[in-house]
């Protein structure tokens, strides 16, 4: 699939997922549990054991459907790479890497890193990023995307950390093309609750598409 279409899935799923978890089983019920809800984005993080096997596993398991199956909390060239061949649709990261950059630019996967200054944002698009993640979206706020489109008006958007069904909306009001949901999203599975993951899965794209038909 071409990198333009990979970037065009990504940012249609309007909400995506991040899947932290302790074991690689949990981490794919916790994925399981947000696809039921409706959430087709999925960003399963470096941080879950063995996250490149998780990732293969989450991508043919979902491959004639269209959920989006990424890497996250990506830090080197040589995590990239492994998520790349594992079937990752994209790459995301906490700050800019160079090299990721590279390796990313190389398969020709998106990468989005995150960025929190106006001299970030820039470095990122220099090395071919289409999409920068405003992280920690909870320190910057929503006008920190305004800001961004001063100079960088075409410059597209995924704010993470921060965003909840309450103010989600001022996100995308403020220019966001996608937004990253963590902690607010996927809470329940802390206790085992997969079923709540599932709910707040629903209401989180419920209120996605009651904000892009308004």
């Amino acid at each position: 699939m071409k990198r333009a279409e990979l970037v065009e899935k990504m940012v249609n799923t309007g909400v995506i997922a991040v899947i932290r978890a302790e074991t690689p089983k949990k981490a794919v019920k916790v994925a399981d549990a947000v696809i039921a809800g409706g959430v087709t984005g999925l960003e399963l993080t470096y941080s879950v054991p063995h996250a490149d096997t998780v990732i293969s596993e989450l991508v043919a398991k979902y491959k004639d459907t269209n959920v989006v199956v990424g890497a996250g909390t990506v830090l080197d060239a040589t995590s990239a790479r492994l998520a790349i061949i594992a079937g990752a649709n994209f790459i995301v990261s906490p700050t800019f890497d160079k090299e990721v950059a590279l390796m990313c630019n190389l398969y020709q996967i998106p990468y989005t890193p995150g960025t929190f200054t106006i001299t970030e944002a820039q470095t990122a698009l220099k090395y071919g990023s289409e999409v920068v993640k405003l992280f920690p979206g909870s320190m910057a706020g929503a006008s920190a995307i305004k800001e961004y489109h001063g100079p960088f008006p075409y410059l597209n958007v995924m704010p993470s950390g921060g965003v909840n069904i309450q103010n989600m909306h001022e996100w995308f009001e403020a220019g966001a093309v996608v937004v990253g949901a963590g902690g607010g999203l996927t809470a329940p599975a802390t206790n085992d609750d997969f079923a709540g993951v599932t709910k707040n899965a629903e209401e989180y794209i419920s209120e996605y598409k009651r904000i892009k038909n308004s």
